[in-house]
């Protein structure tokens, strides 16, 4: 009975694992790279796509599997993400990058919180598409999945929410920097890109479409300021964890649950640094593209999971409310990081 329920287990891992491989195959599809598709957010539409057509006819022993996917899967990934930044990227950006990433990501989350509120958004959406929003998209979202302890629907309609407005961005950006619209310096403008777009692949679009050349480095310091918002993604998770665990004291006796994947995602971007001044760039190049393919592979394997559990009629019980939320984020994002690089940015640096 053990071997039959270790056998199913394994088979509901590899399924996840042949969705994610196929969506590395179909990310690389030029049309999809135009649209800045990760595999993450391939793999999360393959997963819906099945949870709405043949998931019914899924083994039942073969659900711990996928769930393992979405859940201890998903940490590792989070943990391994720390390989992608290094402290030495905040000391270059400088002071100007780490205050308008901590107003832009304290700010989005406060206003979150207030506007779901108001909307009367359950708590968990709410959360997970502030955090969506505030720093890194579908990562962030992932990252504080396992803390809020969302169902699986919650976390793909707050990472469907980001990828929409996150990719709007992407090609709003440069069209209104190209037409002059941004009264911005290239420094104001990479800071701006880098603090307010959602997801890294959407600020590396960007920068790279308002500057193809390379000559004046926008793509650059948009991508270390972004990078910055990602590393607030482990503070934020330990006060979100602390915040929760208390509100639970109040109604029952429960301990202050500490996210040890945060706390070692913080030690592996320690690592990394330390590992980048001793390391040759080829050797430390070849290591990290190699443990960040493995990562977003991971990753893409605990979003397709997700998106197994992820039926249309989910989507209709939740309404529209997530999308005012996030369509009000949005706003903030773009028109207040917008006044924080324009007059900010300037008095501090």
């Amino acid at each position: 009975m053990s071997n039959k329920i270790n056998t199913s287990f394994l088979y509901g891992v590899l399924l996840v694992m042949a969705f994610a491989v196929s969506a590395f195959f179909i990310a690389q599809l030029d049309f999809v790279k135009q649209l800045s598709f990760s595999p993450l957010i391939v793999g999360l539409l393959l997963g819906m796509v099945y949870a709405n057509t043949f998931r019914s006819r899924l083994p039942e022993s073969w659900a711990p599997g996928l769930k393992f996917c979405s859940k201890q899967i998903l940490r590792l990934g989070i943990i391994l993400y720390g390989f992608r930044l290094t402290f030495q990227q905040v000391a270059q950006i400088g002071l100007p990058a780490i205050v308008a990433d901590c107003i832009i990501v304290g700010g989005t989350l406060l206003l979150g919180i207030v506007v779901g509120r108001v909307i009367k958004l359950d708590k968990d959406t709410t959360l997970l598409t502030s955090v969506g929003s505030a720093i890194c998209g579908a990562a962030a979202v992932l990252g504080a999945e396992p803390i809020v302890k969302a169902e699986s629907h919650k976390t793909t309609i707050a990472v469907t929410t980001v990828v929409i407005f996150g990719t709007l961005s992407m090609f709003i950006y440069p069209i209104l920097y190209r037409l002059g619209f941004f009264d911005l310096s290239v420094n104001q403008m990479a800071i701006y890109t880098g603090s307010t777009l959602h997801e890294v692949a959407h600020v590396v679009g960007a920068g790279n479409a308002m500057d193809p050349d390379g000559i004046s480095g926008i793509a650059d310091s948009a991508t270390i300021t972004k990078m910055i918002r990602v590393i607030l993604l482990a503070p934020v998770l330990l006060i979100m964890s602390f915040a929760l665990s208390r509100k639970q004291q109040r109604t029952a006796k429960t301990k202050i649950t500490i996210p040890w994947f945060a706390l070692l995602f913080l030690v592996v971007i320690g690592l990394n640094s330390v590992l980048q001044m001793f390391v040759s760039a080829d050797v430390m190049g070849a290591m990290q593209s190699s443990i960040n393919t493995f990562d977003t592979f991971l990753l893409t394997m605990a979003m397709t999971a997700l998106g197994t559990d992820t039926g249309f009629d989910k989507f209709k019980k939740a309404g529209v409310k997530p999308f005012y939320l996030a369509a009000i984020l949005y706003v903030w994002l773009v028109c207040g990081g917008y006044l924080i690089a324009k007059y900010l940015l300037p008095i501090i640096g």
